[in-house]
């Protein structure tokens, strides 16, 4: 017994490689959200439409969340170290693309191409924790740290996008993540083996292109829908990409090797795991950045300010991530994860008694309490998914998890970021399409100012409750559909 303790027992090395994973995954989910608070100034200087200053924030992840699956599955098959350092490369070089961008169009791409390339990053990245951890115990604690800093990425982001931009300017908010690259490029061959063909067939091109192309098609026509209203071109866009998506669903049934193994949803614990990577992710993206609006655009903050409003909430958030293990060990995953739904309910519904003149605590108070859910979802999704298969298959699984959590923090944007969009466009003054626009308009009357922001904090309030909602039926669901 103490022999097999020791063989499944990792060593230095294992935690060693844990520690030079831990950069770029921090960079993937920091770059999701570190222009929450960037977004004024970013504005100012490169002039983006209401629709490009969507695509500057959500593109980056609609880019990774739509091709996860697909490098999930080239790792899996042809070498999870090389493609890890390819994509790093590429990543480094998007991000100096990024910072230098004179303007809203090649920003949009060069953010697009960071997300193909964090896309390649996190399924291997966490596949190649259930190599270098075989015990499933020390794999929980390692996928409680790589979900910590997946976490911290998200939480910090817009707090280092705040720091910098109060000493330096946009582009600084890129060029951050170069020294991290380099220092992954330079450790990664040494401390991490390659593993090569540990699945068998070809990735099929057509599956990567329909997932993609659907995913991308229907959220465009629920985000243009939104944010102009209802046209033929918005229902058309919707329709056309749903149909991409089923085309692409009933393919798998049919692959010899498909891209996603639908197979695993038939256990409905893997399926509202996967369910909880989506949907907090949706509100919590939503919310920080509608939040970081009302406190700059709103209640008159500075960048700064804001940003450290947020270090508490982060603080608990990543806290949460690793003490999970612990506390799965002790109360089960099914209670787990409704803890997580109630925690985000009762965090997002904090935030309805902010005002146009005042809600700082509130605000505080709404991060804290929802950060235990974040944190719980982050950790549980992410061992739930790689514990779920055998090891030659951690890559594709652990691709499903990431996908859910990318497409989550693209689609609160979209979905939750255009509801408050759509009643900020029935109530505002209806000079300009949003806030920001709003308010920098000449001569502007001060009634008129706060008509805008009482129909932006509205929106917030609509997006929180819907949001708030969903995770309270999930979180019933869970209860009394799960077994224990």
């Amino acid at each position: 017994m103490s022999a097999l303790h020791t063989r499944n027992s990792p060593g230095l090395r294992a935690w060693l490689g844990l520690s030079v994973i831990l950069g770029p995954v921090l960079l993937v989910s920091m770059d999701g959200s570190i222009l929450f608070l960037a977004m004024p100034r970013i504005s100012q200087a490169v002039e983006p439409t209401a629709d490009q200053a969507l695509w500057i924030l959500d593109g980056y992840g609609f880019a990774v969340g739509s091709l996860l699956i697909a490098f999930g599955n080239i790792g899996d098959r042809y070498g999870r170290l090389r493609l890890l350092m390819i994509g790093a490369t590429v990543f480094g070089l998007g991000s100096a693309a990024a910072a230098f961008a004179p303007s809203a169009e090649l920003l949009i791409a060069a953010r697009a191409l960071m997300g193909v390339a964090g896309a390649t990053l996190l399924p291997s990245a966490l596949a190649v924790l259930s190599e270098l951890f075989a015990d499933p115990r020390r794999r929980a604690q390692a996928i409680g740290i790589f979900a910590a800093a997946f976490a911290a990425g998200f939480a910090i982001g817009p707090v280092l996008g705040g720091v910098l931009l109060q000493r330096f300017w946009w582009g600084s908010a890129f060029l951050i993540n170069l020294p991290v690259i380099a220092l992954f490029l330079g450790f990664a061959p040494i401390l991490l083996r390659e593993v090569r063909a540990t699945r068998p067939g070809r990735v099929d091109a057509r599956s990567v292109l329909l997932s993609a192309a659907g995913l991308l098609i229907t959220i465009y026509g629920l985000k243009h829908a939104a944010t102009a209203g209802l046209s033929a071109a918005a229902v058309v866009a919707v329709i056309a990409g749903l149909v991409l998506l089923v085309w692409f669903v009933r393919r798998q049934r049919h692959l010899t090797h498909p891209l996603m193994e639908f197979s695993l949803f038939r256990d409905r614990l893997f399926t509202v795991a996967i369910i909880t990577g989506l949907l907090p992710l949706a509100a919590w993206s939503a919310t920080a950045y509608l939040a970081g609006i009302y406190l700059q655009s709103v209640l008159g903050l500075s960048v700064l300010r804001a940003a450290l409003l947020a270090l508490p909430g982060a603080v608990v958030l990543t806290v949460m991530c690793i003490v999970t293990p612990l506390v799965v060990d002790r109360i089960g995953k099914r209670a787990a994860l409704v803890a997580c739904h109630l925690c985000i309910a009762a965090g997002l519904l904090l935030l309805l008694p902010t005002t146009i003149t005042g809600g700082i605590a509130w605000y505080v108070a709404s991060t804290v309490i929802a950060g235990v859910g974040y944190g719980i979802s982050f950790a549980v999704v992410a061992d739930t998914a790689v514990g779920a298969v055998p090891a030659e298959r951690a890559g594709s699984a652990a691709a499903i998890a990431e996908t859910s959590n990318e497409i989550g923090n693209a689609l609160g944007i979209a979905l939750l970021g255009s509801l408050a969009a759509l009643v900020f466009r029935l109530q505002g003054p209806g000079f300009a399409p949003t806030l920001d626009e709003t308010l920098q308009l000449p001569g502007l009357a001060p009634t008129t100012a706060g008509q805008a922001k009482t129909a932006f904090v509205n929106g917030l309030h609509l997006a929180v409750v819907a949001a708030g909602l969903l995770h309270i039926a999930l979180g019933l669901f869970t209860r009394h559909r799960i077994a224990r």
